[in-house]
């Protein structure tokens, strides 16, 4: 498995979708202590650093790490240690966005969420739900989003991939999401589409995962034309490149070469990601003002 031969994968059936988790665990499973998550980190803000990205938000559900760091708390503190030193050696700035499963009990998210709030401030800037959206009742994970909330932090769900508008639509109500991983859904639904723009949340769309997962035929059906229209934020993004094959650089090619969009239409795509993230003001200023240069050089 590589990027130049990313696995056969199709989510949209339970058998497909068993198939991707097993996989993405096999990944997971090769971290086993802190030199570890050192090193995927910063290797992630290498990458990162290379494609031109000056911020970056990886999300981390710390349960899957626990047993191999001592528990909850100490996995977060290295994952926190490994993103300071990630960012002093590339000068990429790393946020933690700590996110519940939703095929495990909501006790469990609540946990996570009084865990991120202890660290909110500290490097965690977020809080997500992640896994299979058709699972769980998203309504059931309120009252974690609420510590989450109170804490300062922002909430990141994913939902409107494999799951419809309606999904979407409860991480809106339920979650208080301001910003949505997938969403492409939404596009099923005018009103909805209305709604995110009206409120301003961004989605993260990430057209290779879209096409691998089978959510669409092709890389042109992914509706990025269709939420810009709309006045939907959209922050483009490449989920997962170990199983998908592509990273955030691919996902700007596809939209000029697929669907057209011209630098200025691109830059706006970039300036959405960096509005849509916690990077703190100056890194925010920063990054603007770099989107801007390279839209106005040569």
């Amino acid at each position: 498995m590589d990027g130049a031969h990313p696995p056969e994968l199709r989510a949209t059936d339970e058998r497909g979708w068993f198939r991707f988790q097993r996989l993405y665990d096999a990944a997971r499973s090769v971290v086993r202590g802190e030199s570890d998550v050192h090193r995927l980190v910063l290797e992630a803000a290498q990458d990162e650093r290379a494609e031109g990205s000056g911020w970056l938000e990886i999300q981390v559900d710390p349960t899957s790490y626990a047993p191999w760091l001592g528990g909850l708390t100490p996995a977060v503190e290295v994952v926190l240690d490994a993103a300071a030193a990630a960012t002093r050696a590339t000068g990429v700035g790393v946020g933690v966005v700590i996110a519940a499963n939703r095929t495990r009990h909501p006790l469990d998210a609540r946990t996570l969420a009084r865990l991120a709030a202890q660290y909110a401030g500290r490097g965690v800037v977020g809080f997500g739900l992640s896994n299979d959206e058709r699972r769980g009742r998203t309504e059931d994970f309120a009252p974690a989003f609420r510590i989450a909330d109170r804490a300062g932090l922002i909430a990141t769900p994913h939902g409107g991939e494999l799951g419809g508008p309606d999904n979407v639509a409860a991480c809106l109500d339920a979650l208080g999401a301001r910003r949505i991983g997938h969403g492409v859904r939404s596009t099923e639904d005018p009103a909805l589409l209305d709604r995110l723009a009206a409120a301003g949340v961004t989605l993260e769309v990430c057209p290779s995962s879209n096409v691998r997962l089978g959510v669409y035929p092709t890389a042109a059906d992914v509706p990025l034309r269709t939420l810009r229209a709309a006045g939907v934020p959209v922050a483009l993004g490449a989920d997962d490149p170990l199983l998908f094959g592509d990273r955030l650089l691919a996902q700007y090619q596809q939209a000029r070469e697929v669907h057209g969009l011209d630098d200025a239409e691109l830059a706006e795509l970039a300036r959405c990601s960096v509005r849509g993230s916690v990077a703190p003001d100056d890194v925010r200023s920063r990054l603007l003002q770099g989107i801007d240069g390279w839209l106005t050089s040569p």
